[in-house]
């Protein structure tokens, strides 16, 4: 791919093996006056990105003043989710918006799914190599 980054595959639990590596993105998600740097899960089968509710309240976000609710699916139904708009930077490419389910869920990582982080990112994943490659669309 032309002008992209290549990134590591990262192990989420080295009692597995090479099996535990997952293709985990570094980036920065601003709201307002604040911006975290997270890691994102990058999944394919995910139809929308999802973020923690944690992650959430450190951006500035109040779970009150969002409106637009979100019903999700798979394990994370049970949990009630609301729709916001973070600004994201990865790498040294120009900022995006995504737009996530924010979930009450504690237990989640940051998922970067269909709508709309693959609407916004192509990504090739050499898995067996343990590297992923990212560019704007």
């Amino acid at each position: 791919m032309r002008n992209a980054e290549r990134y590591p595959f990262v192990s989420s639990d080295a009692v597995l093996g090479e099996a535990s590596f997952r293709p985990y993105l570094p980036l920065t998600l601003s709201y307002q006056q604040s911006s975290v740097t997270a890691s994102g899960l990058l999944d394919t089968g995910a139809s929308v990105n999802v973020l923690p509710y944690l992650l959430g309240v450190e951006l500035g976000y109040e779970w009150e003043r969002q409106t637009t609710a979100l019903n999700l699916t798979g394990n994370l139904a049970q949990y009630e989710a609301r729709v916001v708009i973070v600004q994201a930077v990865v790498g040294q490419f120009e900022p995006v918006q995504l737009v996530f389910a924010w979930t009450q869920a504690r237990n989640v990582p940051l998922i970067l799914g269909q709508v709309n982080f693959f609407m916004e990112f192509n990504v090739c994943f050499y898995r067996s190599q343990l590297q992923f490659e990212i560019v704007p669309k």
